[in-house]
């Protein structure tokens, strides 16, 4: 089938069907907003009856008059009573109370069901089949599926796909996302967890090193396939053409949470794609970092390392029979947006984040975050130059020079850095970065997040020059040397000391063991009475009851059911001493740990 990829059938199949002026006798029940357009019509009916006995009055007709006014005007009366009502706090309401504003009624237009002209998503044969097609070829994918429920439901059924068996073994880059944890328990699987490689610089966790997957594949041969997050919250990455190498050569697919990296591999500027590095499964969530609404997502597949049919049963499980049209057409919205503008889509939002690399240099006191050696990646074959030229960035001061793979060390796991993530923190050491946050806020800049000591600005597409001047603006007024109760010179030696101790939470790689033993998971809540509570001294060999995980980040030390080391209770107990807060701990002060009774 030969598909135009300007075109987005989905899209224009709702539209076609909003102007076909059919009666709706099926599912939504508000059909097609008609419920409350109902009350709208009524409300200007009462205003032209309203008017009309205006009218009457003033003109000073007798008893016809006199008689419609009556009738009329006990209309208003009606209308003013609900109106007197309602600003009392009672229950009746107008139409002004209860009715949408226009924008939302007109997308009540497009929300519909699967009904003749509209397709299916669990059996796709018309304008949902060619929207997948089409965003299999815009983001160079053998095969792509539209998800409803974002990037979560992709893992899920990936994972479920994977581990086809009971007690199936994956091996999971440890600090990944919740809905990994939630996959491995829905399969009831065993995780061998691989240490991420954490940057010495931030601090920051990023993905497992190229030697701990290839030590964790040689130990762990009869894994059913490898799972890693790339990039990382951060914008940070690497190269992960390597992993995939390891990964194919001992049969095991590689799967790729890559939410935060939709727009991966559409750009020179930007790193190349999981896909294009020879990810077998990777999850992207479009509504991230492209242009569609939230919990639109996609999922591709390539490679014969996939059961694609067991994976088209799983994500009939876990999607809802009756998807969102608006987010599969924005889906469809936001490939067409990419296949016909290809690289330049990206030349306002890259030029705006330059913008404000540049002004952000010209104030000393806020810092950003980037590797010591970036990894320039090429665009994967097909990709489409942008016609602009290239972005101002090329030039930014402090941007490094981009190194050849070869001139890196292998074990690098920090060599790629999106550049629509500016990372941002306070060198001076007075805000944390979440006191940076909510100065931010207070001068109508918010950011994606926030943590001890980084805030993340997310930059992307949509954003414009004026967005930068903006924050700029925002971040010069937060500057002022007022602001500074010490010294440059003092702040920074205290900050160096706090950093320590700040880092120490985000490193949870215990030496010597850069993988965890088989971590069994079950949807078998552990119960009360198999646990005990033990001194955080005696738990060494012991199996935890719950999970230990410092925040932030958010990494878990341990997990529930994984055999406690020496190091990790070391870990604990210097995290535990240096202030870090945990969650997922019963006792909170970690004197003692619950434990499961064997």
């Amino acid at each position: 089938m030969e598909h135009k990829s300007n075109t987005a059938p989905l899209y224009e199949a709702l539209l076609a069907y909003r102007d076909s002026g059919q009666r709706s006798f099926h599912v939504p029940g508000h059909k097609n907003g008609q419920v409350y357009r109902g009350l709208l019509e009524q409300a200007d009916q009462q205003q032209l009856d309203g008017k009309a006995s205006e009218i009457y009055r003033n003109e000073g007709e007798a008893k016809g008059k006199q008689s419609l006014g009556r009738s009329v005007t006990d209309g208003e009366e009606c209308f003013r009573q609900a109106k007197e009502k309602r600003h009392g706090n009672e229950t009746d309401a107008s139409a002004a109370d209860v009715v949408p504003v226009s924008a939302f009624l007109e997308m009540m237009r497009l929300d519909v069901t699967e009904i003749s002209g509209t397709d299916d998503l669990h059996h796709p044969e018309g304008v949902i089949l060619e929207a997948q097609q089409l965003a299999a070829d815009c983001f160079g994918a053998e095969e792509s599926f539209f998800l409803v429920g974002g990037s979560t439901s992709g893992n899920l059924s990936l994972l479920l796909t994977v581990c086809n068996e009971p007690n199936s073994l994956v091996l999971v880059q440890r600090n990944v996302h919740k809905s990994v944890i939630h996959g491995l328990m829905l399969a009831g699987a065993r995780a061998v967890f691989l240490e991420p490689w954490v940057d010495p610089a931030s601090g920051l966790a990023v993905m497992p090193s190229l030697e701990t997957v290839q030590a964790a594949v040689q130990a762990y041969p009869e894994a059913k396939g490898v799972l890693v997050t790339l990039p990382n919250y951060y914008g940070m990455g690497a190269d992960l053409k390597p992993i995939a190498e390891v990964c194919h050569e001992a049969g095991m697919p590689l799967l790729a949470d890559e939410a935060h990296g939709a727009h991966y591999g559409q750009h020179p500027e930007l790193p190349a794609s999981a896909l294009s590095c020879g990810a077998d499964g990777v999850v992207q969530s479009t509504h991230k970092m492209l242009s569609a609404f939230t919990m639109g997502a996609m999922l591709h597949v390539q490679g014969p390392r996939l059961n694609r049919s067991l994976l088209r049963q799983r994500l009939a499980m876990v999607q809802s029979s009756s998807p969102s049209y608006p987010v599969m057409a924005s889906l469809d919205l936001a490939r067409r947006l990419l296949h016909t503008q290809g690289a330049n889509a990206f030349t306002a939002g890259l030029a705006a984040v330059d913008a404000f690399k540049r002004g952000l240099a010209e104030l000393p006191r806020f810092q950003l975050l980037q590797p010591g050696q970036l990894l320039q990646q090429e665009p994967p074959a097909g990709a489409k130059p942008a016609t602009g030229g290239k972005s101002e960035a090329a030039g930014a001061p402090g941007r490094p020079e981009a190194l050849p793979a070869a001139a890196l060390p292998s074990a690098a796991g920090y060599t790629a850095q999106d550049p629509f993530k500016a990372v941002i923190y306070d060198g001076t050491g007075v805000l944390s970065g979440y006191g940076l946050q909510q100065q931010l806020e207070a001068y109508g800049c918010v950011p994606e997040m926030s943590d001890e000591r980084y805030v993340v600005l997310l930059f992307s597409l949509g954003s414009t020059l004026r967005d930068a001047e903006h924050l700029l603006q925002a971040l010069r007024q937060i500057s002022p040397e007022q602001e500074q109760s010490q010294s440059l010179g003092e702040q920074s030696q205290r900050f160096t000391k706090d950093s320590a101790n700040y880092i120490s939470t985000w490193n949870n790689f215990q030496e010597g063991t850069p993988f965890s033993e088989p971590i069994p998971f079950t949807l078998q809540p552990i119960m009360e009475e198999d646990t005990t509570e033990v001194s955080i001294d005696k738990c060494v060999g012991l199996r935890s009851a719950e999970m230990v995980i410092p925040y932030p980040p958010g990494i878990p030390l341990v997990y529930a059911g994984e055999r406690i080391s020496a190091a990790m209770i070391s870990r604990i107990k210097l995290l535990r001493d240096e202030g870090a807060r945990f969650h997922g701990v019963s006792d909170t002060s970690l004197q003692s740990l619950k434990i499961i009774r064997e």
